[in-house]
């Protein structure tokens, strides 16, 4: 039986992977750190990482692309007020380090000597197992799966006309050492199988898409002919699209569905929430905590312990255990998402939410898994509450202006809702308007909380990294709405 990683066990497999085969351990690393900290600088940190990346895609029943990368690098990271010094190599021997080490310290005058603890392995948590993903199934195992989806997507609807199936891993290991006296190691598996199909009648074509993943292995994500699934769920959204009648326009009712909509969220609120925005003063939620921000029944929260998800982390990269953190209770601003250095200059303490894309990036605040927790109401209630509206079931691309909480959003499955019922789908449905208002509009929230399947990538300021989004169903009123009808 294969069990979770002990802390001592992730800090091994770390050494034995990133600093020996350089020439390099933990003391030569402190060193570094004390060198830094010679100069008047408030904290650093130097951030190792190993990843081994394979993707396999197939499309009109060719497999167009197959390839697999390894990046290794570390980072060194001076911070002195609110300035940061940051540096990294991809080369993880002592030079490079060390090179590293004295161009992050640029940033601050020399000064005193500082004094560093002595280096501990910090407690993290074991939310999944730390295997290669992509090793416990043989490559033409991967391309015979693609292959399978292919063709019996197709066999589902003549009028299914092309097939779009891939698959990808992520090996990733992660050493952080801290000015502070942290040592911290993460291994980090992640998988994702994603389908889209295009359905062709009369001239009109029309698309569905679905995937799922997380943190386990492909072993996993093929169990119980999960892709064949994804498939069959593809093919259900696209050829409903195939039916669907242009979206009416105006400010109406509208009912979000469970799960991935709380993409939304994510996008609308979420990144509001965020602690450098609101040091900064440039979020609509600045200064607002402990503020009514949202109608009675909105609870937000941000988690980075939830097993095996795509958003969670052990560690965040800034060697800080991850948690739940709540942003808005019962409609009221709690706080915000830190990493160490926006925590440090707001007075108050990270909250695990410090990530970066790789070694070459520095740490900023981020989303894990975000969702808003689930309420009273049966779905089937708040269907039926609605005279005439619009039921987003899923969302494809947006648009959000963080200073304002301005959003568009395009649905990319939607219904009318006709006198409690839904009716006819939707083409052409964008949803617009201004995140901290929308929560307020919110009069229903369902009991049906559902987290999104695991295909979440979240970007900002030139960095993309995996999250989770979800909520239960909710209905949103005055909400204004963008069609074609």
């Amino acid at each position: 039986m294969t069990t979770a990683t002990t802390d001592s066990d992730s800090l091994a497999l770390a050494r034995e992977l990133i600093l020996h085969p350089g020439g390099l351990d933990v003391a030569r690393v402190d060193r570094v750190l004390g060198d830094v900290m010679g100069h008047a600088v408030d904290a650093a940190d130097v951030y190792f990482q190993l990843a081994r990346e394979e993707s396999w895609a197939l499309e009109d029943g060719i497999v167009k692309e197959g390839g697999a990368s390894i990046e290794q690098g570390v980072g060194v990271r001076a911070l002195a007020g609110e300035k940061t010094g940051f540096a990294y190599s991809d080369e993880v021997v002592a030079p490079a380090l060390e090179e590293a080490g004295r161009a992050a310290r640029a940033i601050a005058a020399s000064g005193a000597q500082h004094s560093l603890p002595v280096m501990h392995a910090a407690s993290g948590h074991r939310l999944y197992l730390p295997v290669d993903p992509g090793a416990s199934v043989a490559d033409d195992d991967k391309v015979g799966w693609l292959a399978r989806v292919d063709r019996e997507t197709r066999a589902l609807d003549p009028r299914i006309v092309q097939v779009m199936a891939s698959v990808a891993s992520v090996y990733e290991v992660v050493m952080v050492a801290t000015s502070g006296g942290t040592l911290a190691a993460d291994v980090r598996p992640l998988v994702r199988f994603n389908v889209s199909v295009i359905v062709e009648q009369n001239g009109r074509r029309e698309q569905g898409y679905a995937g799922s993943g997380g943190r386990y292995t492909l072993t996993e994500l093929f169990a119980d002919d999960k892709p064949l699934a994804l498939a069959r769920e593809a093919a259900r959204q696209a050829l409903v699209n195939l039916e669907s009648i242009p979206a009416p326009a105006g400010s109406m009712t509208v009912v979000l569905g469970p799960g991935w909509p709380g993409i939304l969220l994510h996008e609308a609120i979420g990144h509001g929430l965020e602690g450098d925005f609101n040091r900064k003063g440039t979020s609509a939620f600045s200064n607002r905590i402990g503020e009514r921000v949202a109608a009675p029944g909105v609870t937000v929260v941000d988690d980075g312990t939830l097993a095996r998800r795509r958003g969670s982390l052990n560690i965040d990269d800034e060697g800080t255990p991850t948690q739940c953190t709540t942003l808005i209770e019962d409609g009221v601003l709690k706080g915000y998402l830190q990493d160490t250095l926006n925590a440090r200059l707001m007075g108050t303490r990270p909250t695990g939410n410090g990530r970066r894309e790789s070694f070459a990036h520095m740490t900023l605040p981020r989303m894990t898994n975000t969702y808003m927790r689930a309420g009273p109401h049966d779905p089937g209630e708040i269907i039926g509450s609605v005279q005439k509206g619009v039921y987003a079931v899923n969302f494809g691309g947006g648009q959000v202006d963080i200073t304002s909480g301005k959003f568009v959003f395009s649905a990319s499955e939607a219904y009318l809702i006709e006198n409690g019922r839904i009716t006819a789908p939707l083409k052409g449905a964008t949803l617009i308007g201004n995140g901290p208002d929308v929560l307020t509009r919110v009069s229903m929230v369902g009991n049906d909380l559902a987290l999104d399947a695991g295909v979440g990538t979240c970007g900002k300021d030139g960095q993309s990294v995996p999250v989770g989004v979800g909520q239960p169903t909710l209905r949103i009123d005055g909400l204004t709405v963008g069609g074609t009808g």
